[in-house]
């Protein structure tokens, strides 16, 4: 090797260094940045054969920069709901706007969760990336089109209400109770029938807002009642006549349900109620099942010879509630919780899966977008198809260890300084050959 041949291969130790410090540089000064993957600098030998030339102890040294995308960092706990991280293979699907990704291509991909709502509501992170996923339809379900991303919007439903579809009731209807002759249905509602027993029940509408129903009794025969069911609110919010339910039931000798719909058989609990709301309303079409009890057994409609009494009504549904937060199962459902106790799953995030993720471009902002080497993005289903599962209030810290990066800092400096030695001892030694040519 010749003395200059020895100055170039210093030369290139100390460019080699220079990129290893600068490597262990950008991994301290992101210790704390969540998601980032710490890089590394591998060190690899060019011999001045590789060259052209025969002289093989002339050895050189280059260096490439790998970061390891697919190494899992340390899960840290968080107090908000739409901090997520990624336990496992995958990434985010995010955009740089609050919009749609033309196509997989166009998207960006990273593993900082730490998402907050913008002005507008939707998920953004730190670095300015879009959080996208599916958008549920009212019944939950997933669109046909799993290519069709959309940014997660938190504030898309403002409130929620539930419809009743269901009322289960319990009450006695005296049995000593005198039988009413010449009763027709809608007599008591009408007020030329005085009603042996009535009770007034409250339900919701499709709005949220309650709607009051009247139940009338009366005993028209041994062990046989009629019944109306009348709407007692605003007249202008339903059509045709009313009551708008009408019929009889009947009991056993022992007091227990016989029947609660005579026209029916075999013999049933139940009585099927829709609701005749009108067009001015503005009120969904609405059907609820009155469950009047077992039949044989005592557990709704009783006739024991005690007075007339409302023992229970139980009714479903839920007056409006507005929205009070969300939350992020494993499996990537977002799901709105409002103030009347419901829930509703409003989006599902999705992960992305590469065949080679450290082959990944890195940008700015801690993500990354495919390329040939990382091969094309698979978005699935949290949890499936090898993906990783979500976590909620939680985010994935840095994989960088200080005391290894330490380490680094003072073998580059050291390998840094061998080589400038070098430099200095091969000045040396050209200066003593250029005395002696003089």
């Amino acid at each position: 090797m010749s003395l200059y041949g020895a100055m170039s291969t210093a030369v290139s130790a100390l460019d080699a260094n220079s990129v290893a410090l600068s490597t262990a540089s950008a991994n301290i000064a992101n210790v704390n940045t969540v998601g980032y993957k710490a890089g590394g600098t591998a060190f690899s030998t060019i011999l001045a054969s590789a060259l052209g030339s025969g002289d093989i102890s002339s050895a050189g040294v280059t260096t490439s920069t790998t970061q390891g995308v697919t190494q899992q960092g340390q899960i840290q706990t968080t107090s908000s709901p739409t901090d997520l991280a990624v336990s496992g293979n995958g990434f985010f699907v995010v955009n740089t706007t609050a919009t749609a990704p033309a196509s997989a291509s166009s998207a960006y991909y990273t593993r900082a969760g730490n998402f907050t709502p913008d002005q507008n509501g939707n998920l953004v992170n730190a670095s300015g990336y879009y959080l996208m996923g599916w958008q549920l339809d009212s019944s939950g379900n997933l669109p046909a089109d799993r290519s069709n991303l959309v940014p997660v919007n938190i504030n898309s439903l403002s409130g929620k209400a539930e419809p009743t579809t269901a009322v289960t009731y319990q009450a006695n209807l005296q049995a000593s109770t005198a039988v009413t002759s010449g009763y027709t249905a809608g007599d008591m509602t009408a007020g030329t029938v005085t009603p042996d027993f009535q009770r007034t029940i409250n339900v919701y509408d499709s709005q949220g807002g309650t709607q009051p129903l009247q139940m009338s009794f009366v005993k028209t025969g041994t062990n046989t009642w009629s019944y109306e069911i009348s709407y007692a609110g605003k007249a202008s919010n339903i059509t045709g006549s009313n009551p708008i339910k009408t019929g009889s039931m009947t009991f056993n000798s022992d007091g227990t349900l016989a029947n609660a719909n005579t026209t029916a058989s075999p013999a049933t609990g139940t009585i099927a109620v829709t609701m005749p709301w009108s067009a001015g309303s503005g009120l969904a079409a609405q059907s609820i099942n009155l469950n009047m009890g077992t039949v044989g057994s005592s557990n709704g409609m009783t006739q024991f010879d005690s007075a007339s009494t409302q023992v229970s009504a139980q009714v479903n549904g839920e007056l409006f509630g507005s929205l009070t937060g969300v939350t992020v199962d494993s499996n990537g459902y977002l799901s709105a919780q409002f103030s009347n106790g419901l829930t509703q799953n409003v989006y599902k995030i999705p992960v992305a899966t590469f065949s080679n993720p450290d082959g990944l471009t890195s940008l700015s902002g801690n993500a990354y977008t495919a390329s040939q080497t990382s091969g094309t993005a698979t978005v699935n289903e949290a949890n499936t198809g090898g993906s990783g599962t979500i976590k909620s209030d939680s985010l994935e810290g840095s994989t960088v260890d200080l005391a290894t990066e330490f380490t680094n800092l003072i073998t580059t400096q050291r390998a840094y300084s061998a080589a400038s030695k070098i430099v200095t001892t091969a000045s040396t030694m050209l200066d003593q050959l250029l005395q002696i040519v003089h």
